[in-house]
């Protein structure tokens, strides 16, 4: 399939203003598409979900259609899909209701390859019912985080194994079927922090036995907003802390008042702009797997030329090094600031953030301390002009005192 990144851009007003944007893994460009979405949402009538009204079914309609949206993106079932604030306010929520049936003894699995937001609510929600949390460690050399790093950890106990998709560190993608099945053969439950993996990668939570699998909609082109997908009846199973009147059908037992319409809006918008980024033919899972196949091999191409000029740079040192990860690369320099290459680069309109991005375990077990590194992050509407513009910059960075 031909992709054609003009035509993809085309439809990011925000790249008509000239910067090149590296910031993605952060939260993407947003298409007008789904400006408009929202738009059309919020000058609509629209009330609190129902049957009765016409705004009132409205409501329940936005809502319907945003799950089976989220759900064709991930392989899920709408109704196993929740809504939140936010994937950490979600991971919150869960891992307070799974803890209900934790205590002494029983341990949770997380790993130094992930962002907070899937290590310290597992670590607490253990820590207040006496349980505790055993960390998985990956290689620093190679950023490679294998099923036997996490085995060496597991115990009869274990009740839950947390792990990333990919890092938004440094962009590793763990073999997630393989560890899922290690989990599964100690009955704990599988949660995946699919954030940053569903930006960039075809995601089916079926194949890689995903229990829980939690992802950001405004790093793929929507709104902010959280989203967690399970097997309904393991939903079904569970019971959250909520309001008396409040209904205890799933998914929406997990959704803690009323929900913002207009960003599902926007959300089901966001994965119709996925679906179209080539144009095919078929369902819309299928036309989004054709769009990501064609996309990640756009990602790719450039990933592989920022490599090849950042190699021909002197004292630059590369921590994405995994044999499988997303276009996303983590840079020292070893005579400078990755915070100093930030401001540099905005001066030329090329956004490229510094620091450790909430990834405060990986940014420690790679020796970079707190502090991180410069995270270049490439996109679906990322182009060759770019990626040149990214690479000089650097350079000259470098060759200014």
């Amino acid at each position: 399939m031909t992709y054609d990144v003009d035509a993809v851009r085309a439809q990011f007003p925000s790249l008509a203003a000239g910067t090149a944007h590296f910031d993605g893994p952060g939260g993407s460009q947003v298409p007008a598409a789904v400006a408009d979405a929202v738009r059309a949402a919020m000058t609509s009538p629209l009330s609190v979900r129902g049957t009765v009204t016409d705004a009132e079914r409205a409501s329940d309609v936005i809502v319907r259609e945003a799950r089976r949206a989220l759900a064709d993106l991930v392989g899920a079932s709408p109704s196993g899909t929740v809504f939140g604030r936010s994937m950490t306010q979600l991971t919150y929520d869960f891992a307070r209701t799974l803890a209900k049936g934790w205590g002494p003894g029983d341990e949770v699995v997380v790993t130094r390859l992930d962002h907070d937001a899937n290590v310290r609510p597992w670590v607490q929600a253990a820590e207040a019912v006496g349980a505790r949390a055993r960390f998985a460690a990956f290689d620093p050399r190679t950023g490679e985080l294998t099923p036997d790093d996490v085995a060496a950890v597991l115990s009869p106990r274990t009740r839950l194994v947390a792990v990333t998709g990919a890092s938004n560190l440094i962009g590793t993608r763990p073999d997630l079927k393989a560890i899922g099945a290690l989990a599964h053969d100690g009955d704990a439950l599988f949660a995946v922090d699919g954030v940053h993996l569903a930006a960039h990668a075809f995601v089916d939570i079926e194949e890689i036995g995903a229990d829980l699998f939690t992802c950001s909609p405004y790093k793929f082109f929507g709104p902010h907003i959280g989203v967690l997908a399970a097997r309904p009846e393991l939903l079904e199973g569970l019971r959250p802390d909520k309001l008396l009147p409040s209904t205890d059908a799933v998914p929406e037992r997990f959704e803690f008042g009323t929900l913002p319409y207009e960003l599902l809006a926007g959300c089901t918008a966001a994965v119709d702009v996925i679906a179209g980024l080539v144009p095919s033919e078929g369902d819309r899972r299928t036309r989004i797997a054709r769009s990501f196949a064609a996309a990640e091999a756009h990602e790719e191409r450039l990933r592989t030329a920022v490599e090849d000029g950042l190699a021909a740079l002197p004292g630059v040192t590369v921590h994405s090094r995994a044999g499988r990860r997303t276009p996303t690369l983590l840079v020292t320099f070893a005579d400078r600031s990755a915070a100093d290459a930030h401001h540099f680069l905005a001066g030329l309109g090329v956004n490229a953030p510094a620091g450790s991005f909430y990834a405060i375990e990986a940014s420690r077990w790679l020796g970079l301390g707190d502090r991180g590194g410069l995270r270049v992050g490439l996109a679906p509407y990322s182009s060759d002009d770019d990626v040149a513009r990214l690479l000089d910059g650097l350079d000259r960075f470098l060759r200014t005192a």
